[in-house]
């Protein structure tokens, strides 16, 4: 792969887009596989999606790069905001996936962002996220000065949250508390939860 895994660069990127990958992948319900998948987020190089195994996959992402897609994948250049919509129409997706995109959100479009993501998520299907937890986030900022990690990703990080935050915004945007899980990975340092809706 020519592409860096995120923007500017990290000794431990690719290793660390690797584990979310893995958690994203052993939360998938497998029968979801035979329709479609959108990684909101997906950067210029998608590489969720081009570690996932789905029929249709589609991503979105300001800086996504087109010359990355393969046959069954759909990327598109949008920039997340409070102001705009996804472009796909009700109930389209089977599972939608943000990796380590939360945190890089406004504040105050994260209930707009994440009403539209349950607009487009087939009723009974599965959103899941990452994000850092508190403490991995400190731990971030520092291996961000080792090179470790990358620093503009790490700089532009807008919020840090709590599975409880997290669970609050999802319930502000339509999912239901009791469908939803979460758990802690990479030595408890970053946060994942599943929402079906």
């Amino acid at each position: 792969m020519s592409k860096g895994i995120t923007r500017g660069s990290g000794l431990l990127e690719k290793f660390l887009a690797g584990q979310r990958v893995n958690v994203a992948n052993r939360n998938i319900i497998e029968s979801s596989r035979e329709g479609k998948v959108l990684d909101v987020g997906c950067g210029s190089l998608p590489f969720f999606l081009l570690n996932t195994n789905f029929k249709e996959k589609y991503g979105v992402d300001p800086n996504v790069d087109f010359t990355e897609a393969q046959n069954n994948m759909n990327l598109y250049n949008i920039v997340l905001s409070g102001n705009n919509s996804l472009p796909f129409d009700d109930d389209f997706f089977d599972v939608i996936t943000m990796l380590a995109v939360f945190e890089h959100l406004e504040i105050d479009t994260l209930v707009n962002i994440l009403s539209e993501i349950y607009r487009v998520l087939r009723p009974g299907r599965r959103f899941i996220l990452t994000t850092p937890h508190l403490i991995g986030d400190k731990l971030l900022h520092f291996m961000a000065t080792c090179y470790l990690v990358s620093k503009e990703e790490i700089e532009e990080h807008k919020g840090i949250y709590t599975h409880a935050q997290i669970a609050d915004y999802l319930k502000k945007a339509g999912f239901s508390q009791e469908k939803m899980q979460y758990g802690r990975f990479e030595l408890w340092l970053n946060n994942w939860l599943v929402a079906d809706k």
